[in-house]
């Protein structure tokens, strides 16, 4: 009866220990800073937005959507939303995903006439049982649920059409969009913003939005609206996001990849760099001519990120970093 006694008390102090550990562990995290991340220069605009919507109590899945509005709208940009270059054909199709830490995401691809694609695919994930519309279905679902039909292809877009159309070169420049002389997802190249946050309740979120590869075959999509491609998110490891040719991403799954390594105690910088790596293995030479960067936020609110390429900054926000913009190591 000794013996007995004495287990069931070691099992039952073993087990508050436990509960207790659970608990200091679930504080911590609850105590972690508010964040948010997101790619590119343009970020830091939407930063703010999003910052807007965390420092007053807000949740993560609505301060990613409010963030990834503001490049969409934006006409000076011209690789997300409705001043997006067209496709081949002249016509401009989005793609946008968002999802929560607790498994929810909705996605929308090749999207035309709809400016924000980010709230239509928060729209499918919290109107319908699917995670992904596409094309004149996607359309369709929009306008029922209200929003505008408008021309995207702004003057601008029309006109970098056209002097496109003359030399029909196919070939993405790496970085395009850094250099002086071009917009965001300059007519040679293509972007996307990606945008991870985390909220008071230790909740995290993350959408991705593009107009996607300019001058592209019409059809093609590339890995924002891909669930575990451009976009990944669990509340029990991290959040990842991708940039740049989104084939590749799609072929290694990126962002699943990057969330999963977490999963296995890698830190957020060194999980995007595996990720990285991995791209490159699997294609050395083609490797060297493109563009992919990762971008992570785990549980506690660290973030990092790596590239192929040098070039790829992220924008963070956070109580102490405002407006900060910082470059990503690269493997070449």
């Amino acid at each position: 009866m000794a013996n007995r006694r004495t287990f069931l008390e070691s099992a039952a102090l073993g087990a508050a220990a436990l509960t207790l550990s659970q608990r200091v562990a679930a504080a911590a995290r609850d105590r972690a800073p508010l964040r948010v991340v997101s790619t590119w220069d343009f970020g830091i605009a939407a930063n703010r937005a999003a910052w807007a919507v965390l420092s007053a109590g807000g949740s993560a899945l609505d301060a990613v959507e409010a963030g990834a509005r503001i490049p969409e709208a934006d006409l000076n940009n011209h690789s997300v939303g409705r001043a997006g270059y067209p496709d081949r054909d002249g016509h401009v199709s989005l793609d946008a995903s968002i999802m929560n830490g607790d498994g929810r995401c909705g996605a929308v691809a090749a999207l035309e006439h709809i400016a924000h694609p980010v709230s239509v695919a928060r729209r499918v994930m919290e109107k319908t049982p699917h995670v992904l519309l596409v094309g004149a279905g996607a359309l369709q679902f929009a306008l029922e649920q209200g929003f505008s039909s408008e021309e995207l292809l702004t003057p601008e877009s029309e006109q970098a059409w056209k002097e496109w159309r003359k030399s029909a070169q196919y070939q993405p420049v790496i970085n395009a969009e850094t250099r002086s002389y071009e917009k965001p997802g300059g007519p040679a190249n293509h972007d996307t913003i990606g945008m991870l946050a985390r909220d008071r309740q230790g909740r995290l979120a993350g959408a991705c939005t593009t107009s996607g590869l300019a001058w592209k075959l019409r059809g093609r999509v590339g890995d924002s609206p891909i669930v575990g491609a451009g976009l990944y998110v669990d509340d029990e490891v991290g959040a990842a996001t991708s940039t740049g040719v989104g084939e590749e991403v799609i072929r290694n799954a990126g962002s699943f990849l990057v969330v999963e390594l977490m999963r296995q105690g890698r830190s957020p910088q060194d999980a995007c760099r595996e990720a990285v790596r991995r791209i490159a293995r699997r294609n050395p030479k083609s490797a060297k001519e493109i563009q992919v960067g990762f971008l992570a936020l785990n549980r506690d609110g660290e973030a990092g990120a790596w590239a192929l390429q040098k070039g790829f900054s992220y924008a963070v926000c956070d109580a102490h970093k405002q407006d900060a913009l910082l470059p990503a190591p690269s493997l070449y």
